[in-house]
């Protein structure tokens, strides 16, 4: 079977489970894809190719971080760094992942919503929070006065869809974290919500649960020296699943009012 046939075979085995409903790994199909792209096939070697050539050194996981660090201090507009996330291929998400979810909303809106990372729907249209959770989350902003097409920012600290809508693991976040804090320091907010246990832990490097986070007010500073106050919430996902936490996620957005009013009237 040559290259294309087998390309076509495997997008079209991808499109067949998808419209059944099962969810396939992504990660693995991608793999087999650009394995089958970038094998030569017979006639086109050339006789006289016999000897391998050597490997370049494959960056660690320290090299990529350092990258992201480059790519995120070089941006000097919240346009240019998502070009520059779009662009990074350090983070193995990306080979499963359809698009870059890397923001939404107004920029430098007072208010910025930081999430744990792209679901489905986000995969499908690069925009953090557009399904169930992103509407519930737009109910939640709206009952506070917010809107993300008027006075607020929304984002991940992770920018592409782990497969099965895993968690981010611990690299992952690392490797997106200098994109994290320059979007901070770019977008100036005056209050930082964490929608969510991965978001509020990663942000703050805690290792305590939503459960005791939440309803508590932090303050998150960049490496590049900005600093805001930080509210961590129940990611909106989980209030779906949970509708009887929605009495303590509503004191916790009424916090989050109270400290807004006071800072814009500064």
């Amino acid at each position: 079977m040559s290259q294309t046939a087998q390309s076509q075979a495997l997008n079209a085995l991808r499109d067949w489970w998808a419209d059944m409903g099962v969810e396939a790994d992504e990660a693995e199909i991608r793999s087999l894809m650009k394995a089958a792209e970038s094998r030569p096939s017979p006639e086109a070697a050339p006789e006289n190719v016999k000897k391998l050539r050597p490997l370049k050194t494959q960056k660690t996981h320290q090299d990529w971080v350092d990258e992201a660090r480059t790519l995120a201090t070089a941006a000097s507009t919240l346009d240019e760094l998502k070009a520059a996330i779009e662009g990074f291929d350090g983070c193995i998400l990306k080979e499963a992942a359809r698009n870059t979810a890397c923001f939404d909303g107004v920029q430098g809106a007072p208010v910025m919503v930081i999430g744990e990372g792209p679901g489905a729907e986000e995969d499908k249209k690069g925009l953090p929070f557009v399904g169930r959770a992103g509407q519930l989350l737009d109910r939640m902003l709206a009952a506070i006065g917010l809107s993300r097409t008027e006075n607020a920012f929304i984002t991940n600290v992770n920018y592409w869809r782990p497969p099965g809508n895993r968690n981010p693991n611990d690299e992952e976040l690392e490797m997106c974290r200098p994109f994290v804090d320059r979007m901070i320091e770019l977008g100036q907010p005056k209050l930082i919500i964490a929608a969510g246990g991965v978001s509020a832990k990663s942000l703050l490097q805690s290792p305590i649960g939503i459960m005791k986070l939440r309803g508590t007010e932090h303050r998150l500073e960049t490496p590049g020296g900005y600093s805001a106050p930080l509210f961590p919430i129940f990611h909106p996902a989980f209030l779906l699943r949970r509708p009887e936490e929605k009495s303590r996620a509503w004191r916790d957005l009424l916090q989050i009012q109270d400290k807004l009013e006071g800072l814009v009237s500064l």
